[in-house]
This record gives structure tokens, C-alpha cells and sequence, in this order.
């Protein structure tokens, strides 16, 4: 009969793909269950959205089965790792906080927050969005909500639409009023946004970044480790020429940089499905490249994409098994890869740099 010490001593070949080391020493085994040569165990993944689950599995299956074990059950749980210096510096029980970014506007910075946010949350993950736009919050139409949220004792009670938790300034006011701020008045909303409303237990807070590099960003910086950035740039060269300004902010503030994502990429038309090129298309996996950094997938240039956005109705939310729907969950599992082997490199001691994606000088 097999004993316990002899599965585990299996499974300690068996790397998390991502991490490289074994399963048994990043204690994602457990519950493992023997029955003569039948063998069930947990594998607890670093992120629900795991891209390599498959392989894990497989892994895992046979290096089990060439000890004898016959059948083998396995069952998957997710644990996040953490980012600790979030509950060591402020007050929130959020896991990982992160940052999407443009360097100008008009490159579909929000569509891309709204859509990895739910595809985060379909994966099995607790996710809140934050608007932190507040000159042009956008989050209100996409996420098609609008009502003001309550506010019970001192703590704002956060809107919820596709399973996603949200907080926006364009919930506060009124559209037709332009919110006109300086400095302070910027840094003291953020703050609020963050510690006075009632976020409960999240894996992921995505926040959406007013385009640029001002006062927003390095006062979210101040309030709150930000766990990873991710800056979104159209293929063209006057948008590239921003990821270089995106990316070298992150740096300043110590951010460490996810990666590229190239928004409207390409448009393949409905009716002869000829692909076209409108804004060019490859810049941004090619400046990502020459910058040794991630890139993190290209997004067509759909009307689906569109009129979900301007109508409330995410694609990935109204049609998730969608062709236009796929980029994203790609995204998400890319982006909640990145954070997991962040958070538990730092978990373990590692120091991890800001400028993994180094900036040409």
C-alpha cells in the first residue's frame, strides 16, 4: 500500500512552472487522501486564472501514477499570495493592487481595466475596480451603474455589477459637472477611495489610472504598494513613444512593471473577414521587446468590444466564450501569473526590482 511520504516525495518533482520549484516545498499539496493504490490530493494554485493548470495537472498525474497509484483523483483549490507590505502599510484586506496605465489618452486604457477585471472575477478570483480618473471616470458607463453608493456609518458600501466590486468618482457627481482639483484635493480622494470604502476580502484591486504621468499616480503611490503596473499603448508610434513615459513612472515609484498590452491592434472585418491594420499593428510587442519586458497580448479593434464598453455591457462579461472575449482572459491569466510569482518571490525574501522592464536611455 502506498503511504502518504512516498506521494509526496512524487509530487516533489513536480515544479509550479512559473515559481520553479516544487509543489511540495511551496505547500500546494494537500488533503492527500490513500485507498490501497487509489490517491486523491488538492493542489492549491497561486492564483485561480493559473494559464498553466493543465500542465500542472499532468505533471502531477504521472509522476503519482509511477509510483503505482491507480486511479489518481486530483482536485484544484487557489490560495493568492499576498503582497504584504499592502497590510503593513495600510488598513485594506486587499491580496494585490494593480495599476493600468496609459502615457495619453484615447488608447482604451479603461476598456482594458473593465475586461481584465471581469475576466479576474470569472476565473474564481474577488476582484474590485477603482476609478481612479477622477478629471473623466469612465468605469460608471462601462460597468453600466450609476446610482451613488450608500454609506453606512462612516464606510462607503461599493457598487457591485458583474460580480466585480466598484468605486468611482462619477458615482458622486453629477455627468454634466467637471470636477476641478488641485493637488490635495486629488491625493485626500484617492486615499478615501482606498481606505473608506468597504472593498471586504479581495485577491485583486484593478485601478484605473488617469492617463498621463501626474498627480493621481504618485498620490496612489503614497497611499498604497502597488503591486504590479500594466501600461496600455495602441500600435502606432506617437502612442509608443507614451509606453517609454508609463513605464519610466512605474519605475520612479518603485512600481514593477506587468507589461505591454497593444489595444486596438487590428480590425478583421465582419462581412469578408479581411484583417486590417488601421493604427499599424506590432509596435507595442516589438517596443516590449527591445525593452526586455513582458508583453502581454494584442486586443483587436471590435465593434463588440466597442459597443459593449459604451453600453455597459463588457464583452467579456456578456459574451465570455467569445472570440473578442479571449484576449482578455488571456490578459487576466497572464497578469495574475505575474503576481503570483511577484508576491511569492517576496513572500520568500527575494528583492524584487522595479525596473524589470529596463527603459532605453
Amino acid at each position: 500500500m502506498l503511504t502518504e511520504q512516498q506521494v509526496l516525495d512524487a509530487l516533489r518533482q513536480v515544479q509550479e512552472p512559473e515559481l520553479h520549484r516544487d509543489l511540495v516545498s511551496l505547500n500546494m499539496i494537500k488533503d492527500i487522501k490513500i485507498c490501497n493504490n487509489a490517491v486523491s490530493f488538492t493542489i492549491v494554485l497561486t492564483t485561480p486564472a493559473c494559464p498553466l493548470r493543465s500542465r500542472i495537472e499532468a505533471e502531477a498525474r504521472a509522476a503519482v501514477e509511477r509510483i503505482g497509484a491507480n486511479p489518481v483523483n486530483i482536485k484544484f483549490d487557489a490560495s493568492v499570495p499576498s503582497d504584504r507590505r499592502i497590510s503593513s502599510q495600510i488598513n485594506i484586506p486587499v491580496k494585490s493592487t494593480i495599476a493600468i496605465a496609459s502615457g495619453k489618452g484615447g488608447v482604451g486604457k479603461t476598456t482594458v481595466a473593465v475586461n481584465l477585471a471581469i475576466a479576474l472575477a470569472q476565473s474564481g478570483a474577488q476582484v474590485g475596480l477603482m476609478d481612479a480618473d477622477v478629471y473623466g471616470p469612465n468605469i460608471p458607463i462601462m460597468m453600466g451603474i450609476s446610482q451613488p453608493p450608500r454609506v453606512i456609518g462612516q464606510r462607503i458600501i461599493p457598487l457591485e455589477a458583474y460580480g466585480i466590486k466598484l468605486m468611482s468618482m462619477g458615482f458622486l457627481v453629477p455627468p454634466d459637472q467637471a470636477v476641478i482639483w488641485r493637488g490635495p484635493m486629488l491625493h485626500n480622494t484617492i486615499r478615501q477611495f482606498l481606505t473608506d470604502v468597504e472593498w471586504g476580502e479581495l485577491d485583486y484591486l484593478v485601478i484605473d489610472l488617469p492617463p498621463g504621468t501626474g498627480d493621481v499616480q504618485i498620490s496612489l503611490a503614497q497611499s498604497v504598494p502597488l503591486t504590479g503596473g500594466v501600461v496600455v499603448a495602441t500600435p502606432q508610434p506617437v502612442a509608443l513613444a507614451d509606453v517609454v513615459k508609463g513605464i519610466t513612472m512605474f519605475r520612479r515609484l518603485d512600481v514593477p512593471v506587468l507589461g505591454v498590452v497593444e489595444n486596438m491592434s487590428y480590425f478583421i472585418c465582419p462581412h469578408c473577414q479581411q484583417r486590417t491594420e488601421i493604427f499599424a499593428h506590432g509596435g507595442a510587442e516589438q517596443l516590449a521587446q527591445e525593452l526586455g519586458g513582458p508583453f502581454l497580448g494584442a486586443i483587436p479593434l471590435d465593434v463588440a468590444i466597442r459597443a459593449g464598453s459604451d453600453n455597459g455591457q463588457p464583452v467579456t462579461a456578456i459574451a465570455p466564450d467569445s472570440p473578442y472575449a479571449l484576449p482578455f482572459e488571456t490578459l487576466a491569466q497572464k497578469v495574475a501569473a505575474a503576481i503570483s510569482v511577484l508576491n511569492t518571490r517576496a513572500a520568500q525574501g527575494d528583492v524584487i526590482p522595479s525596473e524589470n522592464i529596463p527603459v532605453r536611455s
